[in-house]
């Protein structure tokens, strides 16, 4: 992708659009401009045209959804920019945030709440300050350029986004390559687990992406709790998953390798590195 500049509209700003430009400058720092496109804008390949224009043409790099149908699925600028790039599967799982910002940008705040189950006062007390002065400096200005202070934020945002995103691909990537699902036996019953070995070298975050892992797989609907490489020593860490209440560490609070086990039992730390032994602590932990 080489994008010389980037168009969108002026006026009043909305999420999806300031995030699908905030994207398409992680992958190409380029100008914004705040204006009604032109013809030419639309027929250039270098020139991005973001919700505006009446076209979607991921050819000629054209984001434009308010020309779709009234039934038409929950589909914003973002989205389009998303799918252009090859993430939106991605962004829609692991980005919870992003149907809700669809839905409000296509459907409005009150079916959007009615989709969610909440009140629409609710969505305002969900408001951020910091979505609301991003927005505001973003539609008060007509062109953003490199060495602008906002234009360089959209920059980190976008790279931040699509880096998650990245990473987090090759991290259940990585799980479900070395992962293990183990099934404890108990005098109260089976439960199960998901098991992380340790590995060289070790990623700075072990834990991460154990969650999503598990709710994307469908052996995961039955995992109660999480062993993981602890970052910070040898051993391991144990932790329910989805806030189990059938594990409480507590219990094995008292062991000899059990180092630190939190007070509301939720997760403790184990120099223990046998399986078996890591069983044992699973299973005195269940009841």
């Amino acid at each position: 992708m080489n994008i010389s500049l980037i168009v969108t509209h002026p006026g009043g700003s909305h999420k999806d659009e300031f995030l699908a430009c905030c994207v398409l400058l992680a992958h190409g720092p380029a100008p914004i401009v705040r204006r009604e496109p032109t013809g030419d804008d639309l027929a250039d390949a270098s020139i991005a045209v973001v919700d505006v224009g009446g076209q979607h043409q991921p050819d000629l790099v054209n984001f434009d959804h308010h020309q779709f149908p009234r039934d038409h699925p929950p589909m914003c600028a973002l989205s389009l920019v998303l799918q252009y790039l090859g993430v939106y599967d991605d962004a829609l799982s692991f980005c919870d945030w992003l149907e809700p910002t669809e839905w409000l940008d296509t459907r409005g705040p009150q079916e959007t709440s009615r989709w969610l189950g909440i009140e629409r006062s609710t969505l305002a007390k969900l408001n951020s300050p910091i979505d609301v002065t991003l927005l505001r400096r973003f539609a008060a200005v007509t062109t953003l350029d490199h060495g602008d202070p906002l234009w360089q934020v959209m920059r980190w945002i976008g790279e931040d986004l699509v880096n998650y995103l990245k990473n987090l691909r090759q991290r259940l990537d990585f799980i479900a390559e070395v992962g293990e699902f183990w099934q404890i036996d108990s005098a109260s019953g089976p439960f199960h687990v998901l098991y992380l070995p340790r590995t060289d070298p070790l990623p700075e975050e072990p834990s991460s992406g154990l969650g999503r892992f598990i709710d994307s797989h469908p052996a995961g609907l039955k995992v109660v709790g999480l062993v993981y490489p602890d970052r910070r020593g040898a051993g391991f860490g144990l932790s329910r998953h989805n806030d189990h209440p059938g594990l409480d560490f507590t219990r094995i609070g008292g062991c000899d390798d059990v180092h630190f086990a939190h007070a509301r039992g939720f997760v403790a730390k184990t120099s223990a590195t046998q399986p078996d032994r890591l069983r044992e602590l699973l299973v005195r932990s269940w009841g």
